[in-house]
């Protein structure tokens, strides 16, 4: 288990920031977290602080990877295990952004619009030689992405009652499952009951 100290949200990014300029060349990071803990505003605040050092970085969100509502809503709308398992396109993930800017240096922003559900129609992105892509959005870790460094927003079942919303209550269940069967896979692990007053484990 690890040693948690208390930090601020401030020194959190700094330290992200640390870890991630650590590596040179192009970086695939993740920030995983349930959508009560904002994982794509942490990310966005790495990835300016990167942007003012003077590295490329931006922010892909899970969010903008779901299926279409035909796939992730075939068993209704509040399916906890579709959530789970059907809701989010992560094989896209690791296709469109994790391996193409490897491969080819180019990545996909977003591939479906949740609101619309259709595609964005975005065109690929040309990465820089020392690109940063922090991936972020709820139960990232588990799914085979080669992704590093990794952070997690972890969130007690209560703290994930008292902040989801509760037209999305639904989705406890589902990430408190997922959390609970991949266990400690996070370079850095952030106790994030109270955003405001985070934890810091397991730096990496």
């Amino acid at each position: 288990m690890p040693t948690y100290r208390p930090t601020t949200p401030d020194a959190l990014v700094d330290l992200c920031v640390e870890v991630i300029t650590r590596r040179p060349g192009v970086v695939v990071a993740g920030v995983d977290g349930a959508d009560a803990a904002h994982p794509t505003d942490l990310a966005e605040r790495v990835a300016a602080a990167l942007r003012a050092t003077g590295r490329a970085a931006g922010v892909v969100a899970v969010g903008d990877y779901v299926r279409p509502a035909s796939v992730r809503k075939e068993f209704g709308h509040t399916d906890a295990e579709s959530y789970r398992t059907m809701w989010f396109d992560y094989a896209a993930l690791d296709r469109e952004v994790v391996t193409a800017v490897h491969r080819s240096g180019c990545w996909l922003p977003r591939l479906w619009d949740e609101a619309t559900d259709r595609s964005p129609r975005d065109r690929p992105t040309t990465a820089a030689a020392d690109q940063v892509l922090i991936i972020a959005g709820p139960m990232l870790l588990g799914r085979g992405l080669a992704l590093s460094p990794t952070v997690r927003l972890e969130m007690s079942a209560a703290a994930l009652g008292r902040r989801t919303p509760d037209a999305d209550r639904w989705t406890v269940d589902a990430l408190v499952e997922h959390t609970d069967d991949i266990g400690d896979l996070a370079d850095i692990s952030v106790r994030y009951d109270h955003p405001d007053r985070p934890a810091v484990g397991g730096i990496g």
